[in-house]
């Protein structure tokens, strides 16, 4: 599947799809996914734009309004993740994801979807210390505090992520901390002088960010925020020692007693062709250690001229979604272990400056499996076998539309909707 990935959108929409329309003609390829890493900008309308934390010369309307009122239509399955200049009331409207216009899904606050068996992970927003650990206590209308307390990362949503099996993709608006040290440092720090800092006191990044790459372990990793390009690949499972091939139990075995006389071999005589050859060093085969796991980790720049604000990458299907005689079919899924997961947490989701007290995490595992049941017995019958995500979520415009999305959420999970005032 080929996989376009953008940095920070900051509203540039017409932009980003006519940048990979061109890369299409250019390269004679299809784009299948576009996945944004945050600063999206979804301001459907003025009352959006002054919830967006920006000084008020950046405040502007951007291209997203006009894909929510079909004035435009993006021309490919675009996932987007939150980050710290959004139009805060709009997506904590679609705190569990939705369906932000025809086309453009938001992953939540945090979330898991697949598309065509590619499971997808993500976490919006940034991480501030003082914020980490407490509740979803913003109320609106927001104050110039809580229009930004209300996207910083909480450890109810990294909880919740790190109980999944390993993703494919995880997105982030922040970088991991400490994930810089994994690629060219020297040549980061020659054209972002500025970060040496933060670098050198560990505050560059996210702490919790770099604890679920550790846990999770996806194959990609796609940040953005720090507006710069930057690759790096985190190993993971060190190579142990070499993995002897077991010895057939049923072999004979060759007695060694004669080690001791050597016998020099003669290169003149030819081999007879019908003798049987007896190698002793094949009876145990030293076999290479595995390839150790590893996350491919790509920042982008935000979305301007002469930057590298998007890239393509290739990620294997997990399943087939096309036919020899047309374009891939591209199928937005829920992810069935991130619905036991939401079900489970749904107790600990606090509106409260407090946060209640996190089941240790083999209590939190035990309260996954049998989710996992319950999802299995009365969530996917609704969905139908390939668990669309369209088959619960549809796009509604208006006022109570992304907010019909979340009742239509909580609904299938039979959980209360604590997120709606």
């Amino acid at each position: 599947m080929k996989v376009a990935v953008e940095g920070c959108c900051h509203g540039e929409l017409d932009a980003i799809y006519s940048h990979i329309q061109n890369l299409e003609t250019q390269k004679k390829y299809k784009v299948d996914l576009l996945l944004i890493c945050g600063d999206f900008e979804a301001i459907r309308d003025k009352r959006d734009l002054q919830t967006m934390a920006v000084p008020q010369k950046y405040k502007r309307m951007g291209d997203f309004h006009k894909y929510y009122t079909g004035q435009a239509t993006a021309p490919v399955l675009t996932i987007v993740i939150g980050g710290n200049h959004e139009a805060s009331n709009h997506l904590w409207e679609l705190y569990h994801g939705g369906w932000l216009a025809p086309n453009i899904y938001f992953l939540g606050h945090a979330g898991c979807v697949q598309v065509n068996g590619i499971r997808i992970a993500g976490a919006s927003g940034i991480f501030k210390q003082h914020d980490y650990h407490r509740g979803h206590f913003e109320k609106q209308p927001y104050d110039n505090s809580t229009m930004r307390s209300i996207y910083h990362i909480r450890e109810y949503n990294v909880r919740r992520l790190a109980l999944l099996s390993s993703p494919d993709v995880f997105l982030s608006h922040d970088w991991p901390s400490g994930v810089e040290q994994h690629g060219n440092v020297d040549d980061l720090l020659r054209r972002k002088p500025f970060f040496r800092s933060d670098i050198e006191s560990n505050q560059l990044g996210s702490p919790p960010l770099m604890s679920l790459l550790r846990n999770l372990k996806p194959s990609w990793w796609f940040a953005a925020h720090l507006h710069t390009r930057f690759e790096a690949r985190v190993q993971h499972d060190p190579p142990g020692p070499p993995v002897v091939a077991a010895s057939n139990p049923d072999e004979i075995a060759i007695g060694d007693e004669d080690d001791d006389f050597e016998v020099p071999k003669d290169t003149t005589t030819p081999q007879n062709q019908d003798e049987i050859v007896l190698d002793n060093d094949t009876e145990t085969v030293a076999l290479p250690p595995p390839p150790p796991r590893e996350t491919k980790f790509l920042a982008l720049d935000k979305c301007l001229p002469r930057r590298q604000f998007l890239e393509v990458v290739d990620i294997p299907t997990k399943k087939e979604g096309s036919s020899s005689e047309g374009p891939m079919a591209v199928v937005l899924s829920y992810d069935p272990e991130w619905l036991a997961i939401t079900r489970a947490f749904q107790p600990y989701l606090s509106r409260k400056r407090e946060q209640a007290t996190y089941p240790d995490p083999d209590a939190a595992r035990e309260a996954v499996a049998r989710e996992w049941d319950w999802v299995q017995t009365h969530a996917l019958p609704k969905l139908g076998a390939e668990c669309r995500v369209d088959a619960c979520q549809r796009f509604v415009q208006g006022v109570d539309g992304a907010w019909q999305q979340t009742d239509a959420f909580v609904a299938l999970l039979e959980v209360e909707n604590v997120v709606r005032p």
